[in-house]
């Protein structure tokens, strides 16, 4: 190894997890073009090279710590304007550590204490800000019109003396500390996935449920800033570091928790966390018969809010209400129900109706429950030729909206309904009504991709998928289908961007879950589509061993796996199998066309 001295800069983004939570594929997009259009160039004209990526991490090395300084001011003073035009919530801030000192060169690689040092520089860098260590403020106070407000000797990790730490005074409009945010300017918290203590893994919804429902009693109080639920599942089953998660959600308090469900008694533990010192603010446990979990999910509420000093106006009081039902057993039949409506797979289906039928049993008032029958029924219907009347999945979606008129799943659920039965103007109307009630609807956005997919309309089903799988960070089948619309478009970088995303979040739908074929079918299919033979075949095999019963629509992705890695003739028994001798005779002209598009015969 060779020794010289180097100056170093570290630059990370803020809050990097939380905005990959909320939408991966538009973080990656705007940290690249940050990176292509920005950082890279700065570094380059200030003669460094980076060494290091390290997913939303950067070190560069330069030989003149001014123009590693230069450089940091570089990017900073340009973020503003790059985010003018960004929603506030998704707008991207860097932490920028200088540092000069000693390292160790190791072919490409840099290591040492002058790299760690301006790591640790880095992450006490404020949002949109530069630390750098008194080395280079020394170095750098005389030779650039620069004001410095000293922080301070600090100790930082694994360095043995202390560093003294100035940070840059940035001018007056620039990216330091940003715009105040909703996260900065209130209260602000994160509930992070409560852990299921029952030693059941089929008590994994109820612990889902109550934590979702924590959050959505939270949102509603005035005041207090909540991060939403697809930033903190990012964690679930994960263990966390409380001070670097409450770092990357941007949130001062954390609440924590577990679930012990028994019979009819159920025991909850929560408590809030000071995200800045990692002290405990307030701890309690709760024994309960479950039949009154709705006034305990209050009573956990209001001892957050009273711990974080804020009043609750009596006009707010009534708005926090979780749910449209008051009957614990409904609730618990209502969250089943839609955790196996998630699965797609026929008898799962089933067992969700019938979950949701108990649910209505319990509380023939509940109308997400009749919301829940009737996207079963359509999903029953048009997937696996189960017969059931148009009118009765129209009713039960009419039942709901008759119950709670703006709830955005009975507005979805009758659009699935009226798009199974081909009456696609009728739908998009129906899901329009959704999106009006709840813009964040996964269901109506995810319909809403399939039914502009259908019609050709490729711009409006890129839209309704992206949301859709921003929405919902477990959702594989959005990314996959958009892959398949770029497949068609010619634009493999696009295509392969959405085609890997899928792919990932249908192995770990998989690992989740393993007997389900549907992730397994559908990503066989993308990938026959986009050309990656091997793997396709590879994954046909494990649906096949996951779900011998190729009597099933779904298996409708399967032909076109087959199809396109030219097996025609299996492709067309199976679809014989599928559709009946319609099927064989309706797509015979697959026997002299190999060049198969995925929109006239794409995966569903």
């Amino acid at each position: 190894m060779k020794r010289r001295l180097a100056a170093i800069l570290a630059a990370d983004v803020v809050g990097f997890s939380r905005l990959m939570g909320t939408n991966e594929v538009g973080t990656l997009n705007a940290l690249n073009r940050h990176r292509g259009e920005l950082i890279d160039e700065a570094i380059a004209r200030n003669s460094g090279r980076i060494f290091k990526l390290m997913g939303d991490g950067i070190l560069a090395e330069f030989g003149s710590v001014v123009d590693a300084v230069t450089c940091a001011l570089e990017i900073q003073r340009a973020m503003p304007s790059r985010n003018a035009d960004v929603p506030e919530d998704r707008r991207m801030f860097f932490r920028i550590g200088v540092n000069l000192g000693d390292i160790l060169v190791q072919g490409d690689d840099i290591l040492g204490d002058g790299v760690n040092v301006a790591a640790r520089l880095e992450a006490l860098a404020r949002p949109g800000g530069i630390s750098v260590s008194g080395t280079v403020h020394d170095q750098v106070r005389k030779k650039l019109d620069l004001r410095f407000e000293p922080a301070g000797e600090q100790q930082l990790k694994n360095i043995e003396e202390p560093v003294p730490v100035f940070h840059v005074v940035l001018d007056t409009g620039s990216a330091e500390l940003g715009p105040p945010s909703a996260a900065q300017v209130r209260p602000s918290i994160a509930v992070l996935p409560f852990s299921n203590m029952s030693g059941e893994p089929e008590q994994e919804f109820f612990a889902d449920g109550i934590t979702e429902d924590i959050i959505t009693d939270l949102s509603k109080i005035s005041g207090l800033f909540v991060v939403g639920r697809n930033s903190v599942f990012v964690y679930k089953g994960k263990a966390v570091n409380l001070q670097a998660a409450a770092r990357e959600l941007g949130v001062r308090y954390l609440l924590e928790g577990s679930v012990r469900k028994a019979g009819q008694r159920v025991r909850i533990t929560g408590q809030l966390i000071d995200g800045v010192t990692g002290g405990h603010i307030w701890a309690d446990r709760y024994d309960r018969d479950l039949t009154d979990i709705f006034a305990l999910q209050d009573e956990i509420a209001s001892a957050i809010i009273n711990q974080l000093q804020i009043r609750l106006l009596p006009s707010e009081a009534d708005g926090t209400r979780p749910s449209a039902t008051r009957s614990v057993e409904a609730y618990n039949y209502y969250l089943r129900g839609r955790q196996l409506y998630h699965m797609r797979f026929k008898p799962l289906l089933q067992s969700a109706r019938m979950m949701f039928f108990k649910a209505v049993d319990c509380d023939p008032d509940y109308g997400r429950a009749y919301a829940g029958i009737a996207d079963c029924d359509s999903l029953l219907e048009s997937w696996y030729g189960v017969k059931v009347p148009m009118e009765d999945i129209l009713a039960n979606a009419d039942k709901a909206l008759k119950l709670v008129p703006d709830l955005a799943e009975a507005h979805a659920a009758r659009g699935l309904g009226l798009q199974s039965a081909g009456l696609y103007a009728d739908a998009e109307a129906a899901y329009n009504r959704a999106l009006a009630a709840d813009p964040q609807c996964y269901e109506a956005h995810h319909n809403c991709g399939r039914l502009y997919r259908v019609r050709a309309d490729f711009e409006r089903s890129i839209h309704h998928f992206t949301r859709a799988l921003e929405i919902d960070p477990e959702d594989y089948r959005s990314p996959l289908l958009i892959s398949a619309i770029y497949h068609a478009r010619n634009d493999a970088p696009y295509r392969d961007r959405f085609l890997n995303l899928g792919l990932k979040r249908a192995e770990e739908a998989v690992t989740k879950h393993p007997d389900r074929a549907d992730p397994l079918e559908l990503g066989a299919a993308t990938l026959a589509a986009s050309g990656r033979h091997a793997e396709a075949r590879d994954w046909v095999r494990r649906a096949l061993e996951v779900n011998s019963d190729v009597s099933t629509v779904p298996r409708y992705n399967l032909v076109c796996a087959y199809s396109q890695l030219g097996e025609l003739d299996r492709a067309l028994d199976l679809l014989e199998i599928v559709f009946g001798n319609v099927g064989r005779e309706g797509l015979a002209w697959m026997r002299n066309d190999n060049d198969l598009d995925p929109l006239r015969h794409h995966p569903r």
